[in-house]
């Protein structure tokens, strides 16, 4: 069970065509993307730079295909073994890459409590 104070929640879906080279350019991405407050208060520190932690949360919902109908449909979620394996990396090299770094559990059912310090949500994609 992870928990983290200052810093992102990232909610990791996975799809088909995502591979290694994707899963790095997330986490450089989610290392690196500019949205913390400077002494300006303006958009303009990273997670790196503020020394903020980050929580990993495997969800493959983020993928369901909400198209059409009043159902989601998860054929555009990547098969469990290749979004476990792809989680686990990105994982094991944020840990490897910055600190802290906390982590939920793939393919568990979690609660996930989410405390947002301003308005801020994004959609982040390698």
């Amino acid at each position: 069970m992870g928990s983290i104070r200052h810093g992102i929640l990232a909610l990791i879906g996975v799809r088909p065509a995502d591979d290694e080279a994707a899963a790095a350019r997330l986490l450089d991405r989610l290392l690196k993307y500019r949205i913390f407050a400077d002494e300006a208060d303006k958009m303009n520190l990273s997670l790196q730079q503020i020394g903020g932690d980050l929580l990993l949360v495997p969800q493959f919902t983020l993928a369901a295909d909400t198209r059409h109908g009043l159902r989601p449909g998860f054929s555009t979620a990547a098969p469990p073994d290749q979004g476990r394996r792809l989680y686990g990396l990105l994982v094991a090299t944020a840990m490897s890459r910055h600190s802290p770094v906390a982590s939920g559990v793939f393919g568990a059912t979690m609660q996930v409590s989410l405390t947002n310090d301003g308005p801020v949500t994004l959609w982040l994609e390698s």
